[in-house]
């Protein structure tokens, strides 16, 4: 199965458990792999024949700035969903969730989620 591969999305949420998260907000970092078949798009070059990537990064915008989840697994899961569920042709979709400024207490790069989800025919 051919990949489009969408990395590094930016966005501000207000994800989280803490009433500040909820309050104060902070960075969320969203990677995508939409799975399908870009064979026709490869063979006509027609942007009618694949994903309109700009489209996806729209439609996480949306869901991560103006939704409010308590957890990054579901905030991934509403993504991988919405997605399934907005782009007939992709089959599955891989949704990385990055939370660098996650209230962990310590020193740490990052605390992310990875959830895959398929079409189910």
């Amino acid at each position: 199965m051919d990949k489009i591969m969408l990395k590094g999305l930016h966005f501000w949420g207000y994800h989280g458990c803490l009433a500040s998260e909820g309050e104060l907000g902070q960075p969320f970092h969203i990677d995508l792999v939409l799975e399908t078949d870009l064979s026709a798009a490869g063979a006509s070059d027609d942007l009618h024949e694949t994903v309109d990537y700009s489209v996806v990064y729209s439609v996480v915008k949306d869901i991560v700035e103006n939704r409010r989840y308590h957890l990054i697994e579901r905030l991934g899961t509403v993504i991988a969903e919405e997605i399934i569920r907005a782009f007939p042709p992709v089959q599955a979709v891989t949704v990385t969730v990055h939370k660098p400024q996650a209230p962990i207490g310590g020193l740490f790069d990052d605390a992310a989620v990875v959830l895959e989800r398929r079409r189910h025919e």
